[in-house]
């Protein structure tokens, strides 16, 4: 079976996707070994290291509003080659950039440009016939290129410092560029421009959006501080630093198996199955788990949570009418994950705090998976054409 026939993109069309939105959010995945370097070459304390991940999570998230103007007015093509420039000449000037205050602007414009990306990936991803599938590899992309960086960034730091990060993005974001002219010019949009005021097809992209932020919080608040879990259990960090390991591997696994089921069942079966495995996992780490059942958790956790993500993209996928509930998707994940740990952390501090971060992602994963159910419900599919957008190829 064909790449087309599978995925529903050509093999140019899906390279694009994955390539695009692998590289753009790189830094953040391969986030430990980058603030080891942060801190053993620039000397930057904790907080400075936290406010540059930070400006860039803000940054790439941000992405978005911009794009509520551009996404159904300017030709996807030109605005991914502009952005893919931009990201190199940026992280070019990353390379040389030693002074922190120039740093945090160049990296907050590196992310804008990213985030502008992700916006056109995730968007065109959403046109495909086989949405699972396609998102099913933006995830497998992003993961393997990150578990890649964290192998190979600490030697190459090692030789040439914080340049081989910036000039290895550079070079991959270069190589990649021509793949620009692969994405669709304009986003699909409803003939029946009457039915877009509608609460069939309002509500449920609200629903859908508010259904990942709570995704996002969920796990970010358990996957952010799984390392104080097996601390608080008396499990070592090389034992735990092992298994999160092979939950890496996992992860990726996950995503490839979203990919390969595609729309075989009803999204329904994958979505319910998906949340059901994270709450049991969540559950897992409740009241001091030993080493096997963190271990079981562990696993079961990042496996479920790369699974089902696929499938809650391509639902949203499905409630998008004109391209911008897919681009709020961006800033979504993105307020998710910093809502999480956020919340996570001050309760932390307080008496039996553990049980009440994993007590509530176990609510987040349910209440949003229940918003996700009444959003399939409450949905009407338009009837699309590529004629109302004005934009030209």
């Amino acid at each position: 079976m064909s790449l087309s026939n599978l995925t529903g993109l050509s093999a140019r069309q899906l390279l694009a996707v994955v390539l695009f939105a692998a590289i753009a959010p790189c830094v953040l995945m391969t986030a430990p070994v980058v603030a080891a370097q942060y801190a053993a070459q620039l000397g930057l304390g904790p907080a400075r290291i936290g406010q540059l991940f930070s400006v860039e999570l803000a940054a790439m998230s941000l992405a978005t509003l911009p794009s509520y103007y551009w996404l159904s007015r300017w030709n996807w093509r030109r605005v991914a080659f502009a952005a893919a420039g931009a990201f190199v000449l940026v992280n070019l000037l990353s390379a040389y950039s030693l002074d922190f205050h120039a740093l945090l602007w160049l990296r907050a414009l590196s992310a804008l440009a990213g985030g502008t990306l992700m916006v056109i990936c995730i968007a065109s991803a959403s046109g495909s016939t086989q949405p699972e599938r396609v998102y099913g590899l933006w995830v497998s992309g992003q993961l393997v290129l990150g578990a890649l960086g964290l192998w190979v960034l600490p030697a190459l730091f090692a030789m040439a410092g914080l340049k081989a990060l910036y000039l290895s993005l550079a070079l991959l974001m270069a190589l990649c560029m021509p793949l620009a002219g692969c994405f669709p010019a304009a986003v699909a949009q409803p003939r029946a421009q009457s039915s877009l005021c509608s609460a069939g097809s309002v509500l449920p992209g609200v629903l859908g959006v508010l259904a990942v932020l709570l995704f996002y919080a969920g796990l970010s608040a358990v996957w952010t501080f799984i390392g104080s879990i097996a601390a608080a259990a008396d499990i070592d960090a090389l034992s735990s630093g092992q298994i999160l390991s092979i939950a890496t591997v996992l992860g990726i696994l996950g995503s490839l198996c979203a990919t390969l089921a595609g729309s075989r069942w009803s999204r329904r079966v994958p979505l319910l199955g998906g949340y059901a495995v994270m709450a049991a996992a969540v559950v897992l780490l409740m009241a001091d788990p030993g080493l096997w059942r963190f271990a079981l958790a562990a696993l079961l956790f990042k496996y479920a949570w790369t699974f089902v993500l696929p499938f809650i993209l391509a639902t949203l996928a499905s409630f998008d009418q004109r391209g911008r509930l897919m681009s709020t998707v961006n800033l979504v994940i993105g307020g998710g994950l910093a809502l999480g740990p956020m919340l996570a952390g001050p309760i932390l501090e307080r008496a039996e705090g553990m049980s009440l971060v994993l007590l509530g992602s176990a609510c987040c994963l349910l209440l949003s998976c229940l918003l996700l159910m009444l959003g399939q419900l409450l949905h009407k599919p338009p009837v699309y054409s590529f004629a109302s957008t004005g934009v030209q190829p």
